[in-house]
């Protein structure tokens, strides 16, 4: 049993996850601020979506793994992972601003709901 799938979309939310890293150097290197946010308010936002990203994909990607070792039905497994790639993508896109809040809102929803969805999964296909 091999977790291909997972792996294709491990590896796209690894490098979402080094694109939001540099976003947040990007206003670093701007703000000349090595620690912390210094106040700026950009630069909290960005913190706080890459911090977003380290924080939920890491589960979800384990939730999603098991689902496929379990025998999870592929187009499933790659919904789970495009659901994970865009809730986020969302919730980035969210933080950079109140006019964009409709992202933030919608990338939490969609995971958390993809999150309950492979937990109930996983432990209904472990119990079988």
């Amino acid at each position: 049993m091999t977790l291909t799938i997972t792996a294709l979309y491990a590896g796209l939310a690894g490098l979402l996850y080094l694109l939001l890293s540099a976003h947040v150097i990007k206003q670093r290197i701007a703000t000349h601020q090595s620690l912390g946010d210094g106040g700026d308010d950009t630069l909290n936002r960005r913190i706080r979506a890459h911090a977003n990203f380290a924080e939920y994909a890491p589960l979800t990607l384990i939730l999603i793994a098991a689902f496929e070792a379990q025998g999870g039905a592929a187009p499933l497994v790659h919904l789970a992972g495009i659901a994970l790639l865009l809730s986020r993508a969302m919730h980035a896109y969210g933080m950079q601003g109140d006019s964009h809040a409709w992202g933030r809102k919608y990338g939490i929803v969609t995971c958390f709901l993809l999150i309950l969805v492979l937990s109930l999964a996983d432990i209904a296909l472990a119990l079988i």
